[in-house]
């Protein structure tokens, strides 16, 4: 760690295949949309030698450089992988976007890495969304360190960020929760505000000045030392208390000092366990300079304190047919098993799989198999092929840089798999293994959408199958109801994305349209009806009557067809041809074009000519004889009802329920989920939970989440009924 050495190795920069699982390490950057992640991502390339003094990579590009949407919208929108090289380690630096609507990719994330950074930000603070990464990843033990950005704001304060951080992540242990280093001030400006110019090393007591632009090392005076004995006597007992050696802590309450190994060691233990969580401070380089303020003590926290590859339980895996199977831990000589953990299509290439490999080594031009879980409900077929794989390469700005074998616990880009896709596995053709998936949030906010153009609509499938190839978050509907294409997302800048990667990457213009939900149809009482079919034109004529009643019947009872047809007044042969045509015309609709449901449809009798009449006479009759029984009757329209649970923190309860009551919704029950949070449950109108995941999100401030399932569907009210029914008489 920072602590530990004065001179930093100089470090090639260029990354290469790794030879062995313990100079790997994996880190994944966590934290809300403008903390700084990508700005850090780059300042940790520059101090490692990755890029030159302008930050660009040797094609004139940047690291962060791959998406053209993220270069106009000004934030990231998918994982992006960067490797450097430090002290003879391979550090795979995962940057993720921090907006809630791509939480995919933050989730494959945090399945490929060993422990993540979490990147705030001193001038915002700990946002909702944050914490609850925090939580997922203290569930599964993941090792993790703080990194205070933003320093040069005005209102950066890092000891109260310090503090609000021990709050939000220290719910168990706030001393677990501790700065390693405290800023050191410059002489202040004109406006008050003393920038951060190095750093204090609180176990070594040693300072790290970067205000030449180079990290340099001296003592500081004795004024200085009092400063920093309160934070470093904390530090020293918080790592105590990790250390799993039992005597240390009574040799330090007597008054013994321990030795700065020892303590070095066991901080690096205990952040290795996922037990101490370290807190840092970061800024970029300034114009000119080879390394930004803290950046070295980054890089050797993360060689130093975070685990290599052997140390991670691997995700449980199976044979293809379910069957349990026992790995060993990170074994390059193992049987192969890596994971597409990201998909997406390079202009040039073809589709680029971003592969962590679990066990064995993968190599190039190897023929592997691909299994598929098979999310056949968000447009992903199964998956049970060979497939001859393409180049290896390491990810770094545009450029791919080739790699000559990917060892377990590494992380390579390979090209050409055409049929795989994120989530699934590559294992070796003669020994087909299966990983257990991570879990994906369901998308829940729909998007209707429709070619533009007759050209669009020869592309647009193809488009939308690449699409969801790439992004397993997004769920493609084809509506038989309202013969509508919907994308399933997870929020509004989640479509945006979508939208645009149609048009400029798929070349496929569509409008967007507005939603429609599946509704129903229903009697509301009794009715009759009689239907009859003549025609006497001249050679074979058709000739078919009948007459039906139609009850309601409780809602989920479908169709029932009753024959009560007595004396052959409609010949046997000709009841079935009834049914059809009624249930036909059931599914067409009765009055607003919807099908109809929730009925019993009794044929009480009827006429028939000995050569007139058909199977489709007697069809057409049915269906005439369901339209005048709808003609006399009162008709329901039925909307769908979901089931929605939300979970939410207790302060926004309130507002929560209150809303759900203003959407028509009934509130069925909250029970406490733990953590101050509460778990509502109600019932509500699907039409009217469209954009939930969108208003949810604003009401909460990003805290809550929620999941719906459908229940039913139930009688519309009168007045929004009547809306419907115009609006599908407008309709062209």
């Amino acid at each position: 760690m920072g602590d530990k050495a004065n001179a930093h190795p100089g470090a090639a920069g260029r990354a290469t295949a790794a030879d062995h699982p313990a100079s790997v390490r994996n880190v994944v950057l966590v934290g809300h949309s403008g903390s700084g992640k990508t700005t850090l991502v780059e300042a940790l390339a520059l101090t490692a030698g990755a890029v030159n003094r302008a930050g660009r990579v040797e094609d004139g590009g940047t690291v962060s450089d791959y998406d053209e949407i993220e270069h106009r919208q000004q934030r990231s929108v998918q994982l992006s992988l960067v490797p450097v090289e430090w002290g003879g380690y391979k550090i795979n630096i995962l940057d993720t976007p921090g907006y809630a609507d791509f939480v995919g990719e933050l989730r494959a994330g945090l399945r490929a890495a060993d422990a993540a950074l979490f990147v705030v930000s001193a001038a915002d603070g700990v946002d909702g969304s944050t914490r609850m990464v925090w939580e997922e990843c203290a569930a599964v033990g993941m090792p993790r360190a703080i990194v205070v950005t933003h320093l040069e704001s005005a209102r950066a304060d890092f000891d109260d960020m310090t503090r609000t951080c021990a709050e939000a992540f220290g719910a168990d242990d706030p001393d677990a929760v501790l700065p390693l280093y405290l800023p050191l001030h410059g002489a202040a400006g004109p406006d008050g505000h003393a920038p951060v110019t190095g750093l204090t090393g609180l176990l070594s007591q040693k300072l790290f000045d970067y205000s030449s632009g180079e990290r340099k090392e001296s003592e500081p005076g004795p004024e200085q030392l009092p400063g920093i004995e309160e934070a470093r006597n904390r530090l020293i007992e918080g790592i105590i208390a990790e250390s799993e050696d039992e005597t240390l802590m009574d040799r330090y309450l007597s008054g013994e000092e321990i030795d700065f190994k020892t303590l070095v060691e066991d901080l690096e233990r205990a952040v290795a366990r996922g037990t101490f969580f370290p807190v840092l401070a970061a800024a970029p380089a300034a114009d000119g300079a080879k390394q930004g303020l803290g950046t070295v003590e980054l890089l050797e926290l993360v060689t130093g304190g975070f685990p290599t590859p052997l140390e991670r339980v691997a995700p449980g895996v199976t044979t293809v047919d379910g069957r349990p199977r026992e790995l060993k831990l990170c074994d390059p000589n193992g049987p192969l098993v890596a994971e597409v953990v990201k998909t997406a299509s390079d202009p040039y290439v073809g589709r680029v799989s971003l592969v962590r490999v679990f066990s064995g080594t993968l190599r190039p031009d190897a023929t592997v198999h691909v299994s598929g879980h098979g999310l056949a409900d968000r447009g992903h077929e199964d998956h049970d092929v060979d497939e001859r794989i393409g180049a290896l390469s390491a990810p770094f700005g545009k450029q791919q840089r080739s790699l000559s074998h990917c060892i377990a616990g590494d992380l390579a880009c390979v090209a050409k798999l055409s049929r795989a896709e994120t989530g699934d596995t590559l294992s070796a053709k003669d020994d087909p293994l299966l990983m257990e998936p991570w879990e994906m949030p369901d998308p829940l906010l729909p998007l209707a959408i429709q070619a533009h153009s007759k050209a669009d609509e020869d592309k647009l499938s193809q488009g939308l199958g690449r699409l969801v190839a790439e992004d397993p978050t997004m769920r493609l509907e084809q509506n038989p109801d309202t013969h509508q294409v919907v994308l399933w997302c997870l929020g509004e800048a989640h479509a945006d994305v979508a939208l645009e990667r149609l048009r400029g990457r798929y070349g496929v213009q569509v409008d967007v349209v507005p939603h429609k939900v599946s509704l129903r149809e229903t009697f509301a009482g009794r009715s009759a009806g009689r239907g009859r079919h003549v025609k006497q034109s001249g050679g074979h004529g058709q000739f078919a009557i009948c007459a039906i009643e139609v009850e309601p019947l409780p809602g989920g009872s479908g169709i029932e067809f009753v024959d009560k047809v007595v004396g052959g007044a409609v010949p046997r042969q000709f009841i079935p041809s009834v049914e059809k045509g009624v249930r036909a015309q059931a599914a067409k609709g009765i009055a607003a074009g919807h099908p109809l449901i929730d009925v019993r449809i009794t044929l009480l009798d009827g006429k028939a000519h000995s050569v007139d009449s058909s199977d489709a006479a007697f069809q057409t009759a049915g269906a005439l004889a369901l339209r005048e029984a709808a003609a006399d009757a009162t008709i329901h329209l039925l909307e769908p009802v979901a089931e929605v649970t939300v979970l939410v923190g207790d302060d926004y309860v309130g507002s929560v329920m209150s809303d759900l009551s203003g959407r028509r919704g009934r509130v069925v029950g909250t029970e406490q989920a733990g953590g101050g949070r509460t778990l509502v449950r109600a019932e509500v109108p699907e039409i009217e939970i469209g954009r939930y995941a969108v208003d949810l999100r604003s009401l909460s401030h990003g805290t809550a989440r929620f999941d719906r399932r459908y229940a039913r569907h139930e009688p519309m009210p009168q007045q929004i009924a009547e809306k419907v029914r115009e609006q599908a008489k407008a309709a062209p």
